[in-house]
């Protein structure tokens, strides 16, 4: 995706906050707010900031668990497995 073609003053914003908002939700792709010229921030639907920060907590556990393997800390599956069946049946 090109950033370029979603970039928006801040003068822009404030006087069209409403359709702004309209068409973020309804492309759903994030719009660059400028201030001077300059990126000052990224305006987002809801939906999509959901979705990245569950993709980016979903990469955080793929790296403790890299970092885990790395550092030996494994245990068989077979016994992962046993401890759960332990937990969860009734006595």
């Amino acid at each position: 995706m090109r950033y370029s073609t979603q970039v928006k003053s801040i003068s822009y914003l404030k006087a069209n906050a409403a359709e702004v908002l309209a068409h973020i939700t309804k492309q759903r792709q994030p719009m660059v707010i400028t201030q001077n010229g300059e990126a000052k921030a990224v305006l987002q639907d809801v939906a999509s900031f959901e979705e990245t920060q569950e993709t980016l907590a979903l990469l955080k556990i793929l790296v403790l668990g890299s970092e885990d393997m790395s550092a030996g800390k494994l245990k068989p599956v077979a016994d992962v497995v046993a401890r759960l069946r332990a937990k969860h049946d009734p006595a």
